[in-house]
């Protein structure tokens, strides 16, 4: 380690150094960027330099601040209500189920009763694995009603009726996400730009010095985990720390049968006819899967569909008695495929989500005077399909 304030010196030192034993690591202390860069030329394995440094110390310092006031604030506002509705999103995935739990945690300690909300179906077959071996519970919406609560927290959603069922902000108190901009002001919301909104469940755990157990370590982990993608995609550092603490708590043996559960028949089918009817444009694929019950295959199809050689954009749809539902991938950087979702679909249904991953939900009231089902599939595959190639900005294939 070379860390004089004499940069020159520390220049001839490094010379001399490399000279003599070219494969010794060193690490040198530079004035500014410049100076670095000269320091790397001269074959610095690392340089440091005093005001990076500080930056770097003063940055992490305030956003633990920031942090700790966030954890504070909503430990207040919890402990001023008596029970709290926590909304997931339709069809909740396990990050929405695992921050839900630990929000539901936090409540807990300050004696404030909290019930999981979902809508929709829990059909995936890893997460029907991911809450019958950890052992959640969660309440469905048919079961009861916002008013039954003081206050409702959106986690892992940031706005009525995009992605779960609520119309209005009426009793929202707490908004936490990692995505998504609310377009009304409550009374506390945290967005943050990182990988998963577990990741910042886990920061108010930490803070709060609130103990996680092991079935609510390896919750947070599992849904890290899966909403990065195997932490491959929009990784932090906050994720990453996150990952660190929760590693080491977690239930291994958990994680590896929650990987590794049973494919279902629908899935298996929704899956082939997603393949069978593929579409391709350019390197977009969009298909129609037809009638479905099992609203979690669409994501599990559009998944191993994104896999395929040249494809970098995937939208896979289907109907039920109700709605049209879509799930949509993406690994293309020009495309936000979450914006693609909401653009396209949000005039007639609900739509959202982030850059690599989006789903929407259109009601079939839109098509209300079709009676016949092989007419209907086919004017909502028309409808789909020009809506999104032409939000993506390309010319369908005929």
């Amino acid at each position: 380690m070379i860390l004089s304030s004499d940069v020159k010196a520390n220049m001839a030192a490094l010379s001399a150094i490399k000279e003599r034993k070219p494969d010794v690591f060193v690490i040198v202390r530079a004035a500014d960027p410049l100076s670095k860069d000269k320091l790397e030329e001269l074959g610095a394995d690392a340089v440091v330099y005093p005001s990076s440094l500080i930056a770097k110390a003063t940055l992490h310092d305030l956003q633990r601040a920031e942090s700790q006031r966030s954890a504070t604030r909503l430990h207040q506002i919890l402990k001023s209500i008596k029970t709290l509705g926590i909304l997931v999103h339709d069809n909740p995935d396990p990050d929405s189920i695992a921050s839900a739990l630990a929000l539901r945690q936090i409540a807990a300690s300050v004696d404030t009763e909290a019930a999981i909300i979902y809508h929709g179906e829990i059909s995936r077959q890893e997460n029907r694995a991911f809450v019958n071996l950890l052992g959640i519970d969660l309440v469905h919406v048919d079961e009861v009603h916002p008013s039954d609560y003081d206050m409702l927290a959106l986690v892992d959603t940031a706005t009525p009726g995009a992605n779960n069922p609520l119309t209005n902000y009426e009793n929202v108190g707490i908004i936490i996400d990692h995505h998504g901009v609310p377009e009304q002001e409550v009374l506390y919301t945290d967005i943050r730009d990182v990988g998963s909104t577990a990741t910042i469940l886990t920061s108010y755990l930490e803070e709060l010095d609130i103990d996680i157990d092991k079935r609510l370590a390896t919750a947070l982990l599992y849904g890290i985990r899966i909403d990065t993608q195997d932490y491959k995609v929009h990784v932090t550092p906050a994720d990453l720390a996150a990952v660190t603490t929760l590693m080491q708590l977690s239930d291994r043996e958990a994680l590896i049968q929650i990987e590794s559960p049973t494919m279902s028949m629908e899935t298996l089918d929704i899956l082939g006819e997603a393949i069978h009817n593929k579409h391709i444009t350019g390197s977009y694929l969009i298909s129609n899967v037809g009638v479905i019950h099992n609203i979690d295959a669409l994501a599990q199809a559009a998944d191993y569909l994104l896999n395929l050689e040249g494809v970098t954009a995937v939208a896979v749809f289907g109907m039920n008695d109700e709605k049209i539902h879509l799930s949509a991938r993406s690994k293309d950087v020009r495309v936000n495929i979450g914006e693609v979702m909401n653009q396209a679909f949000g005039d007639i249904g609900s739509a959202g989500g982030h850059s690599n991953a989006g789903a929407a939900q259109i009601p079939l009231g839109v098509f209300s005077g079709v009676r016949d089902r092989t007419t209907l599939l086919h004017l909502i595959e028309e409808v789909v399909t020009r809506r999104f190639y032409a939000e993506i900005g390309v010319e369908r294939d005929e």
